[in-house]
């Protein structure tokens, strides 16, 4: 099960343009969906816009998530040494859950009232996924992307594990597994669990044992890419196709493609991780070759994520405050206290050109700072604090 060696016994190559176009290809969709909450209109909604709005952001927290695995595991290959890969991860990732509680939640909701609301959101399931991860890297990144499969394909079982236990241990546990799976037990009072542990931490388990396949000549990584790509996305059709057709119509049935392509994503299920990975693992192969000002602009985004993401919440809070006060004459920052849980009235909601305009403006001023920021953190290899960031 020990790698025989470092996991840097292999050849270190350069920065790869795939994952650095496609995770900034994330970014950009990520936005969308954060305007959309300050914005008020509710996720999916009646009309084929707001579902389609919603419906390609789905692609950024596995993406984030796998390539994440995927980062650590070339990243690691640079250094030279597993224990360095070990503990990078983990000081990282506790770094990330720090910041969620504190300088992430703050940007979401201007609210210095910690007792009042606290969120587990996506940066602290990284956070904490790479603090798991940081545990597996010894072994090889087949057995750890194969330990990651079988956690997202085994998923549900987690949610019987407190059954497994005496009945006056439940509640004191629940606190806990609520975090890691929904088990139907309450949680701690006060917090909103956004992600659970599982299955996301099997993705980026299943990333990190994807990298050996970028490492493999070009003409090969194209093929298996391309092949699990599409198989992934063939089963995504025909098993939910399958689901819907056998499964009870519901009283007010929307269209079949709404119903298909509106998977579970909290947790996330198999058929929603094959719809979102299926497709990024597919696009490898063309985000390789792609040139063009339009691509070197989302290679910027994808080389400072955590910048990016740090910077984009306080840009779209502000930029929804500026947009209250042009419109109403009150910035209403009572709607966003409990972000991205928003309460803003039905009557005072944007409409999607308006959501659509702000997005583009914030990107834009987005790619300025992090352009800014990607060109500093390449001039200054040596600054250590630079590489959590």
């Amino acid at each position: 099960m020990q790698t025989p060696g470092s996991i840097a016994s292999q050849n270190p190559s350069a920065r790869l343009q795939s994952i650095d176009l496609l995770r900034g290809a994330i970014m950009v969709l990520m936005a969308i969906d954060h305007v959309r909450v300050y914005s008020g209109i509710p996720a999916g909604g009646p009309s084929a816009g707001i579902f389609f709005t919603r419906w390609v952001t789905n692609f950024c927290a596995p993406g984030f998530v796998f390539f994440a695995g995927t980062s650590a595991l070339l990243y690691g290959i640079r250094l030279h040494d597993n224990r360095k890969l070990a503990r990078f991860l983990f000081f990282r990732g506790l770094l990330l859950v720090l910041l969620e509680l504190t300088l992430i939640r703050f940007f979401w909701t201007f609210n210095l009232n910690f007792a009042d609301f606290m969120l587990a959101g996506v940066i602290w399931m990284l956070g904490w996924c790479m603090v798991i991860l940081a545990a597996f890297v010894r072994l090889r990144p087949s057995v750890v992307g194969i330990i990651g499969l079988g956690t997202i394909l085994f998923q549900q079982l987690f949610h019987y594990v407190p059954s497994l236990l005496p009945v006056g241990w439940k509640p004191a546990f629940g606190r806990f597994w609520e975090f890691i799976y929904p088990a139907d037990l309450d949680s701690l009072p006060g917090i909103a669990i956004l992600y659970v542990l599982v299955p996301w931490i099997g993705v980026m388990m299943a990333g990190y044992g994807f990298g050996k396949i970028l490492l493999l000549d070009a003409a090969k990584r194209r093929r298996i890419c391309l092949g699990i790509g599409w198989s992934a996305i063939l089963l995504f059709l025909v098993a939910g196709s399958l689901m819907i057709l056998l499964g009870p119509v519901p009283e007010n049935p929307r269209p079949f493609i709404f119903r298909l392509l509106n998977q579970q994503k909290y947790p996330a299920s198999q058929l929603f991780l094959l719809m979102t990975l299926g497709l990024l693992i597919a696009l490898i192969p063309w985000a390789e070759k792609i040139n063009g000002w339009f691509s070197r602009v989302l290679k910027i985004f994808g080389r400072v994520p955590m910048l990016y993401y740090l910077l984009h919440i306080l840009l779209i809070h502000l930029s929804a405050l500026a947009v209250n006060m042009i419109r109403l004459g009150n910035a209403h920052q009572e709607w966003y206290h409990s972000a991205p849980f928003s309460q803003v009235p039905e009557e005072q909601r944007w409409g999607l050109p308006l959501l659509y305009l702000v997005f583009i403006l914030d990107v834009i001023l987005l790619y300025f700072a992090c352009r800014w920021y990607a060109r500093y953190k390449s001039g200054h290899p040596g600054t250590k604090w630079l590489k959590y960031i």
